[in-house]
């Protein structure tokens, strides 16, 4: 299933919201969420004017696409390898208001400890969301 232009600009500004925190964003999150902005075909020009101006959440209809963003929260939360205990709440409450389940977002978020630099491999991710859709 594609997304259109504006869900590509919401989910970007939703990982540019959860990558800023409290503070700016690090060299090594800027790099990445603007690698995933390329991925999505956003300009960069788009990208560094969402970085000021954060658009409204856009719920995604498929399923597999929010499994997708998911997983592109947990790769920018364990990118710069400093998650916090309030970073990983944080993950579970934007896995649960894209509609994801509270058990398989528990599980990511305990089985990622166990995977080089937290980073869990695509095929275990959906494996973990496709026990719980079906």
């Amino acid at each position: 299933m594609l997304i259109n232009r504006v869900e590509k600009l919401s989910l970007l500004s939703e990982m540019i919201s959860f990558a800023k925190n409290e503070s700016d964003l690090k060299p090594i999150e800027y790099n990445f969420l603007l690698a995933i902005a390329r991925q999505l075909d956003i300009s960069r020009e788009d990208f560094d004017y969402l970085i000021e101006n954060p658009i409204n959440y856009i719920h995604l209809k498929s399923h597999s696409e929010r499994i997708v963003q998911f997983h592109r929260l947990v790769l920018l939360m364990n990118i710069d390898e400093e998650s916090s205990t309030k970073d990983k709440i944080k993950l579970h409450n934007y896995g649960l208001r894209m509609g994801l389940s509270h058990e398989s977002i528990n599980k990511v978020l305990y089985l990622m400890e166990s995977f080089p630099n937290k980073v869990v491999p695509p095929d275990v991710l959906i494996d973990i969301f496709k026990v719980q859709y079906n």
